[in-house]
């Protein structure tokens, strides 16, 4: 058991993207089933078409964002929550002058992150 503060923990950057931002709230090795992170995409930023091979649960904090879930695209803002299956492709896109923050949890499995042409 632990409690920790957000602005304690570190913001990697995310390579793959543009403008975006990985906190590790709950590592792997940490929670015994999930982990969760909060991701940050500047205004003007966005997170390319990927797949996963484990799904994502998803709180949106703050902003607004296209969001790409195999073929469909929906507007997620404040509060609204997205489930993107493993395998999916899927993408960000920030919408507005606001960063688009969310929580990400995934199960402690694997995760291999390939970009989609």
């Amino acid at each position: 058991m632990f409690v920790k503060k957000i602005d304690q923990i570190i913001k990697e950057e995310v390579k793959a993207a543009t403008k975006t931002y990985r906190q590790v709230l709950i590592g792997s090795g940490e929670g015994p089933n999930f982990a969760m992170r909060k991701f940050t995409i500047e205004p003007g930023g966005e997170m390319p078409m990927h797949t996963n091979t484990v799904e994502h649960e998803q709180l949106i904090l703050n902003g607004h964002a296209k969001v790409v879930i195999g073929d469909k695209t929906f507007d997620a803002g404040k509060n609204d929550i997205v489930f993107i299956p493993a395998g999916v492709p899927h993408c960000y896109k920030t919408i507005g002058a606001e960063p688009f923050e969310f929580l990400c949890v995934v199960p402690n499995k694997v995760d291999v992150m390939e970009m989609v042409k």
